[in-house]
């Protein structure tokens, strides 16, 4: 990462710490520091000095589920540091615990003054995004209570509560004040000749709305050893391809990450449940696309994802028409947040619907789920939740109206409502915009899939052969529509969508790969079309780019213009296997898998899209999230494309 921020996750909780294992509560920037939990920071400053003085990072905190550092005094060669600081930090569900051990290297008793200054702001995550908004908070009370052996930190508005505890053994000497309003809790350690001393530290956040104190670790290794734990519990049992041993690689890290980065949801009937984040640092939440995209990645593999995903999206379906969260009956939930913004209505996320493909990719789950296992019990609990889903698609989504699902932008959230929603991802060729209602192709493509499989469940599942021939009607008749009206003869390709009028918004994207995911296209559109990907202005040599270089509106560092997205890549993947074009398919996984090897086996959200004949390692783009799940559930993906090919 570019601020050079090492993440720890575990569940809903993270934290992002310095190469000496420090928090300096800095805002701005491509990522924030702190501990974060459900939304907040609990934790604005945590940063250690020695002396009085900060140490140097001797080895600095490497990436990993514990971050480990060695840390000195500063000095210089002629002045061998007095003592040596090893320092290990982990993270729990609302937990942060920090073993600190310090060994002098001196052959008489020295004493040693050891502080640590923390602070816990309670800042809302949007309030730390680069987009120089603010939020007014009028009534807000903190208070700082000194413990026995730490220190407690609370945050009140209204009736939003927060609070964040610190202790440590032993207790510290004192709890001095700084007058910034952090504590700084300051021990004095007298060691022996090359003697050593060890201090405990435990963070327990409790945001508001919990249900439960946090179970903190006595120990980083008692964490690190819970999620060992966990890893090694969920990628039990998947058969990793023996013939390639780098995709193998990608798939058990992608499970690791898979492993830590499920956040707690509810069900229907307020069963608790575990369900897929999109990523880390900004969205360790429930995103309804990406949570369906990395359940059906994982189907084959852990379908307990689908069966969590499902019934939690169920739960936030919603049911009334709102303006400002976008919501309609029938739709699927885009985004959950749990933050005092969301909660005090400050930012429209607490439940906001501003997605097209949500509502037919949870279908889409909902009837690969059952095919896959021949469990039929779920498809028949989400019934009059698949029904509704339709329903919106039909109606509201604007199937029967206009003939395909259409969005129009949201003025107080998202632009664009496809998986390309930065604010000018839906394009034209030469960069402008399209006006009006947007019917973006690749939600099609998910509709007429969402049209077939729910059919196929009326049919075998709920006993209606009624309701079954009509969606298959609408998904056929969906087809026909598709390719007369998006199919571009001049350049043998679809457009990237359909403005208000019906003109093609004709950006060459590969948005064109997800149609052959979904089966959209005919067989001998579909073959051109997953040739032309694999041309050198689409494909990079490390996957394919979101927009073929060449053209006016492309660049390499553009979030969706030219960018290469590791879970589109698998998605056009599985398209182009389905369509028989498996050299096609081997071509875009071996990049893929390679740009994985490239960086510890870990795909991120997103690469910058210059080609490998330029350039040759992946390049980073500058803001990705690093732990994505959709990425991390993407070799699993490239794994049921083509094996172990």
């Amino acid at each position: 990462m570019t601020d050079r921020h090492h993440l720890l996750v575990h569940g809903g909780t993270f934290a992002a710490v310095g190469d000496g294992g420090d928090i300096s509560g800095v805002r701005g920037g491509s990522s924030p520091d702190g501990l974060f939990v459900r939304d907040a920071r609990h934790l604005s400053r945590w940063q250690l000095t020695v002396d009085g003085a900060v140490p140097e990072a001797l080895t600095p905190v490497a990436d990993g589920d514990t971050a480990r550092c060695v840390l000195v005094p500063r000095g210089g060669r002629t002045e061998p540091p007095a003592y040596t600081l090893f320092r290990e930090q982990a993270v729990a569900d609302s937990a942060f615990v920090e073993a600190l051990r310090v060994t002098s290297n001196r052959p008489t008793p020295t004493t040693v003054r050891i502080a640590v200054t923390a602070d816990a702001d309670f800042t809302d995550q949007f309030e730390l995004r680069s987009d120089y908004r603010t939020y007014a908070k009028t009534g807000v009370v903190r208070q700082r209570q000194v413990l026995d052996d730490g220190v407690e930190f609370s945050y009140r508005r209204g009736e939003w509560r927060s609070c964040t505890t610190v202790t440590s053994e032993p207790a510290p000497d004192g709890v001095e004040e700084t007058g910034t309003g952090a504590r700084r809790l300051v021990w004095t350690l007298d060691l022996e000749p090359h003697g050593s001393a060890e201090l405990s530290l435990r963070v327990a956040a409790r945001p508001h709305g919990a249900t439960r104190e946090p179970r903190v670790p006595l120990s980083p290794a008692a964490a690190n050893e819970r999620l060992l734990e966990l890893e090694d519990e969920f990628a039990e049992g998947v058969p990793f391809p023996t013939g390639w041993p780098e995709l193998a690689a990608a798939c058990a890290r992608g499970l690791s990450d898979l492993a830590v980065l499920q956040v707690p949801a509810t069900g229907l009937d307020g069963e608790e449940l575990r369900v897929p984040a999109a990523g880390v640092p900004w969205f360790l939440t429930l995103l309804g696309r990406d949570a369906l995209l990395t359940s059906l990645f994982a189907l084959p593999y852990r379908p307990q994802l689908a069966a969590a995903t499902l019934p939690a999206l169920a739960a936030t379906q919603a049911t009334e028409t709102g303006a400002e969260a976008v919501s309609q009956p029938g739709k699927i939930v885009h985004e959950v947040r749990h933050g005092e913004l969301a909660h005090f209505g400050q930012v429209p996320y607490g439940r906001y619907y501003g997605s097209v493909d949500a509502t037919p990719l949870f279908l889409v789950l909902l009837g690969a789920y059952t095919e896959q296992t021949g469990d039929v019990t779920l498809a028949r609990r989400l019934e009059a939740n698949a029904r509704a889903a339709i329903g919106w698609m039909l109606d509201h989504g604007g199937l029967t109206s206009r003939g395909y699902l259409v969005y129009r932008a949201d003025g107080g959230g998202l632009a664009n409502q496809n998986w390309k929603d930065s604010p000018g991802a839906i394009c034209s060729a030469d960069g402008s915009r399209p006006t009006g209602p947007v019917m973006a192709a690749g939600a099609q493509g998910y509709a007429y899939d969402a049209l077939r499989r729910t059919a196929h469940l009326a049919r075998t599942v709920w006993g209606d052969e009624v309701y079954a021939a009509l969606l298959e009607q609408a998904a056929g008749d969906l087809r026909d529509r598709f390719q007369r009206d998006f199919w571009m003869p001049e350049h043998a390709f679809p457009a990237l969508a359909l403005d208000g009028d019906g003109r093609h918004v004709d950006a060459l994207a590969s948005d064109a790969g997800h149609l052959l995911w979904s089966g959209l296209l005919d067989k001998e559109y579909g073959e051109l079309v997953g040739r032309r990907l694999l041309e050198p202005d689409f494909f990079s040599g490390w996957g394919v780019r979101t927009l073929a270089s060449g053209q006016p509106a492309y660049h390499p560092l553009s979030y969706h213009r030219g960018s290469v997205w590791p879970h589109d890549n698998a998605l056009i993947t599985l398209g182009l296997a389905r369509y028989g074009l498996h050299d096609e398919a081997r071509t875009v996984a071996h990049a893929l898998v390679d740009a994985a090897t490239a960086a510890g086996h870990r795909l991120p959200e997103v690469l910058a899209g210059y080609g490998r004949d330029s350039h040759g390692e992946p390049v980073p783009y500058p803001h990705a999230c690093v732990r994505e799940s959709r990425s991390a559930a993407a070799p699993l993906a490239l794994l049921t494309a083509v094996g172990g090919a």
